[in-house]
């Protein structure tokens, strides 16, 4: 099952934007799903995980205003992220946790000041 990461753009700080994670194939009983972020010049790094019960963990930057889940029916995981800041500007992906597949292109947030 490969996943699929859409719906990045250009919001102002302080605006509100939605990814999706899409699945090719069932991700029922699947493990943890984590959605990561890349910023120029940087390491990637986790943002957010959930696993196959719905248990949450986020990174402590975006804690309280990104929101994830998966809806084991459409085989998506969508990031809900609100009071977006400029240092919120990456390439977003998803992909498992902790043993990550290949990584495809992302999608590019980008937060303007």
């Amino acid at each position: 099952v490969q996943l699929q990461a859409s719906g990045g753009g250009l919001v102002q700080a302080g605006g509100s934007l939605s990814l999706s994670c899409t699945a090719s194939g069932s991700i029922f009983m699947t493990p943890y799903i984590g959605w990561y972020r890349q910023a120029p010049g940087k390491s990637r790094e986790l943002v957010a995980r959930v696993s196959s019960g719905g248990k949450t963990y986020y990174a402590d930057s975006v804690k309280g205003r990104f929101t994830i889940s998966r809806d084991n029916d459409k085989n998506t995981v969508p990031l809900h992220m609100k009071s977006l800041k400029p240092d919120d500007t990456a390439v977003y992906y998803c992909n498992w946790f902790p043993d990550a597949d290949k990584w495809g292109q992302g999608t590019q947030v980008t937060v303007s000041s």
